[in-house]
């Protein structure tokens, strides 16, 4: 309802720019020929403003009447027509018909509003017709100029959309292929740790850790039909992965959310803190030899929302050396440059000793 309300009012405001354009004409007109009376071209020239408006208001009207019926012949008749010289010819006669047919017109109708006899219009049109009448043959030429310019105008349009159509659909499929690519890289890691498993003969753990992977995979491909999803889907699907890693390490990881619960309705990439998680319990957790601790925090700051992944492992000397070198953490950064550009940013700090931390901030949407 809402949408055709708004058709509705686009085309009453072309409407009306429209008749405001052509009744500009019309002033333009009157104002023309008013002052070129009063500057003494026609000694004998009495009459006032009103006189002069009438005939230039109606030269506008039949224009604006004529302007359609122009723009389809320059459809059915585009210039470029044998060879340029068949297409301008057309249009050169028609321009000259028009002109003729409302100047005969205008003559013909002062003619019997004023008594005059049928020889006396001939002699009138005649000693009447002068170089001003042409240019009426102008404002032919005048339409036939603003359907064209109308024309590359919309081409224009119509290459800018089909441009940002390509440009969208790249980017959404690059998205696609890293998301893609990081499906297989923790599935492997959890089936060499299913592998594992089995190895030191603990096979109850290595079924839960199937069960839980199934699980996981459903949620998963539940989740593809867009690459966005609410953050509540992307820890739900992280609470599963982390119960996959649990099996894992043991009593050896802990792990601390703190998302608020407003933060819960962002929409984000799916998959974007899974392989931050993942590179926290390989190169923070698992290096240690005690206990580990994996926080993942989030909040809503500003129009912005905060997301934040880290661990309490070793470090690093040198953070960008991580942060570009695995998978997951360059994968991120990529899908955050394609997806929100200068909006989005993703910064890795690490102090040795200390653990890392990979903070995310992009728009909040909901």
């Amino acid at each position: 309802m809402k949408a055709s309300v708004s058709v509705m009012q686009n085309r009453w405001i072309k409407i009306a720019i429209m008749v405001v354009g052509w009744a500009f004409l019309g002033f333009v007109l009157t104002l023309e020929l008013y002052f070129n009376n009063r500057a003494g071209m026609n000694p004998g020239w009495t009459g006032d403003l009103v006189d002069l408006a009438i005939p230039q208001f109606t030269r506008a009207l039949m224009w604006a009447l004529l302007a359609p019926l122009i723009l389809l012949l320059r459809a059915r008749m585009p210039l470029g027509t044998g060879r340029w010289f068949g297409g301008i010819a057309f249009h050169f006669a028609m321009s000259f018909v028009v002109m003729a047919t409302y100047y005969l017109g205008r003559m013909l109708a002062h003619a019997i509003f004023h008594g005059e006899t049928f020889e006396e219009f001939w002699t009138w049109s005649l000693k009447g017709f002068y170089g001003r009448n042409i240019i009426d043959m102008a404002y032919y030429w005048a339409v036939l100029a603003f359907g064209y310019s109308l024309e590359i105008y919309q081409r224009y349009k119509n290459e800018e959309l089909r441009s940002a159509q390509l440009e969208s659909r790249l980017i959404e499929a690059e998205l696609k292929a890293l998301r893609e690519q990081l499906r297989p890289h923790f599935l492997f890691n959890t089936m060499n740790t299913i592998a594992v498993l089995v190895r030191e003969g603990k096979n109850d753990a290595a079924v839960t850790l199937i069960a839980r992977l199934s699980s996981l995979l459903r949620l998963s491909l539940d989740t593809t039909r867009g690459h966005e999803v609410t953050l509540r889907q992307e820890m739900d699907f992280l609470e599963l992965y982390l119960e996959i890693q649990q099996v894992r390490f043991s009593d050896r990881l802990l792990v601390e959310i703190a998302v608020e619960p407003a933060a819960m309705d962002a929409r984000i990439p799916h998959l974007l803190l899974q392989p931050l998680v993942e590179n926290a319990l390989l190169h923070g957790v698992a290096p240690k030899a005690g206990p580990g601790r994996v926080k993942v925090s989030g909040r809503v700051d500003g129009g912005q929302l905060h997301l934040a992944v880290s661990d309490d492992g070793p470090g690093i000397g040198d953070g960008l050396k991580r942060g570009k070198g695995g998978i997951g953490l360059s994968n991120t950064r990529e899908r955050i440059e394609k997806t929100y550009g200068d909006q989005g940013q993703f910064t890795l700090r690490s102090e040795p000793g200390h653990g890392v931390t990979v903070q995310i901030q992009i728009p909040y949407r909901t």
